[in-house]
Parts: C-alpha cells; sequence; structure tokens
C-alpha cells in the first residue's frame, strides 16, 4: 500500500516523486522502460535551469532520478494496464499481473513525437532530427534546416527557427501558396525571406554518418528525387500522448490528452496528471517538472483527511 504511486518516470513523474517524498509520504514510481521518458533520448539540454554546461538528457534525468531516490522514492519497473481508480484505495494491475495499491495517484505517462518512420529518422533523432525547436533551435545558429509539417505548430516553429538558422526549409505537401496553418501565420511565413518552401513533396529519407548531412525529397507528382543539404530536421506533425491504457478511467480531451485543473487534478478523486500527457499549452522539462510539484502538494493535501500519524501537528501548519 502506497500513500503516492506515480505511473511515468520522467521529469513530471520524478519532481512528483521528489516532493511526495520529502513530504513523508510512501512514495513511488511505475517506470514502464528508462527513467526520463522523452527528454532522455535530448543529447544535449540547455534551457533546464542550472544545467546549461554540457548538459544531457540521460544526465538530467539520471540527477532527478538520484534525488528523488535520495528522499526515499522507490522505483518500480513495469507497465500499467489496468487501472480500478474509484475509492479511496486505487488499484493498479501491470502487464506481468501484479497489482499494486495505494490511496493516491499521479499520472505521468508522457507523450511521443508521431514518427513518420522515415528512413534515418530514428537512427540520427538527437543528432540532427529534432522535433522541438524551443529545445534545439540554438544548436542550428547560422546553419540550414529542414522542417517537415505545415500546421500551425509547424509554421510557429519555422518561424522560430528564422531567429538562428540561416535558410529554413519547409516541405509541403501541397501545391503552392496552400498550407493548412491560420491564415495569418501563412502570411507572415510566406513573407519571410529566410524560409523556403519545396512544394507538392515528401521527406523521403534523412542521410549522415554521425549528423544529419542530407534529406532526400519526393516530388509527388513527377516522383523525382532530389537531394538537399541540411544540418537538421525538424518534424512538426503532432505528439501522441500514451494514454490508452485510461481510456474510460479518467476524462481525456479528444486528442487523448488528460484532462485537469490548474492543481492537476484529473475528474478523480485523489487522481491527477502531469507532463506531456495533460491537456497544456507547453510542454518542456519545466513545465513537466513544475507540473510534479502541484501535483504532489495536491495529493498531499488531499491525503491530509486519509492518513493519520504522518506528521505531527506542528509539521502539518508549516504545509
Amino acid at each position: 500500500m502506497y500513500d503516492v504511486l506515480i505511473i511515468g518516470a520522467g521529469p513530471g513523474g520524478m519532481t512528483a516523486g521528489i516532493y511526495a517524498s520529502r513530504g513523508r509520504l510512501q512514495t513511488a514510481i511505475l517506470e514502464k522502460a528508462a527513467t526520463g521518458g522523452q527528454a532522455a533520448t535530448t543529447m544535449e539540454m540547455e534551457n533546464y535551469p542550472g544545467f546549461f554546461k554540457e548538459a544531457t538528457g540521460p544526465g538530467v534525468m539520471g540527477k532527478f532520478r538520484e534525488h528523488a531516490e535520495h528522499f526515499g522514492t522507490e522505483f518500480l519497473r513495469g507497465e500499467a494496464t489496468e487501472l480500478d481508480l474509484t475509492g479511496e484505495i486505487k488499484k493498479i494491475t501491470t502487464k506481468k499481473g501484479e497489482t499494486l495499491t495505494a490511496r493516491s495517484v499521479i499520472l505521468a505517462p508522457g507523450a511521443e513525437p508521431r514518427s513518420l518512420g522515415i528512413k534515418g529518422e530514428v537512427r540520427l533523432r538527437g543528432k540532427g532530427v529534432s522535433y522541438c525547436a524551443t529545445c534545439d533551435a540554438d544548436f542550428f545558429e547560422e546553419l540550414d534546416v529542414i522542417v517537415v509539417g505545415n500546421g500551425d505548430a509547424a509554421i510557429e516553429e519555422a518561424m522560430y527557427l528564422t531567429k538562428f538558422a540561416e535558410n529554413v526549409t519547409v516541405i509541403v505537401i501541397h501545391d503552392e501558396g496552400v498550407l493548412d496553418c491560420n491564415k495569418l501565420s501563412a502570411e507572415r511565413a510566406l513573407k519571410n525571406p529566410k524560409i523556403h518552401w519545396v512544394w507538392n513533396s515528401v521527406l523521403e529519407e534523412i542521410t549522415g554518418d554521425e549528423l544529419v548531412e542530407a534529406a532526400i525529397i519526393k516530388n509527388l507528382k513527377t516522383g523525382e528525387l532530389s537531394t538537399l543539404e541540411t544540418n537538421g530536421v525538424f518534424f512538426f506533425v503532432g505528439t501522441v500522448p500514451k494514454t490508452d491504457f485510461l481510456k474510460g478511467a479518467v476524462a481525456l480531451d479528444e486528442q487523448g490528452y488528460i484532462l485537469t485543473n490548474e492543481r492537476m487534478e484529473t475528474n478523480v478523486p485523489g487522481v491527477y496528471a502531469v507532463g506531456d500527457a495533460r491537456a497544456k499549452y507547453l510542454r518542456q522539462v519545466i513545465t513537466a517538472a513544475a507540473d510534479g510539484a502541484i501535483a504532489a502538494v495536491t495529493a498531499e493535501r488531499y491525503l491530509e483527511g486519509h492518513i493519520e500519524g504522518k506528521r505531527t501537528p506542528e509539521e502539518a501548519r508549516k504545509l
């Protein structure tokens, strides 16, 4: 029986673990795969405060885990497949058939960039292939990059990349001048001299040895293949929340993201959600960590009415 069971060991989940454990709550994190989630796939991380010198995603996430373990957070290996979140005692069943019980649950399953399955995409991820301009744009200062996608997010991120890159080439499947983004963003992007367009085309392959060196582009009308030298490829074709196992357990929006209020509360009492799987404006390590801190404190307040003897009245008054 845990006071707080956290599903997911990304930055949001581990921060929740730190705060909950420091609050003297019996806390465990159930992790499906490697610690750190999507953040651990970023080879360089310069935008998390205090970690700008030679910071890597795996390195920073390792520090998160070390911090959580220092205060007593227990890390469990397993994949949650069934959840009974009704009542005061929550039950989580893992893929191996194990059942875990907890008085409160923090959901931190994360999300992942939508992959197009293009040859070279996975191999060169973090080596020139990126899914986040806010995270990685400054690594491409005065270099050439390609953007895949033409919706609101893709065009906004392409505009952002022009602050750093020498040239930004957007590959668009539509005819010349046709974009899926809003009209205002389209007008601004089409007028930007640093943005170049490849119409009626798709990305066929990304090439390079240790780093991205070029992209092979296919014209949809002629079938012709052409090679464009580039230093980076940014994909903006959406993200996919890892919430299939939560359907029917908590409220999700149309895209599958978990709905919460500002205190990270879901529609189920004693159940909270943090990080990239939550419906929110900005998905970054720092916002996931903020979510985790808020969720843990909210859970702590919730548990005050359900757990006796965890702290003295003097300790409770300090909360």
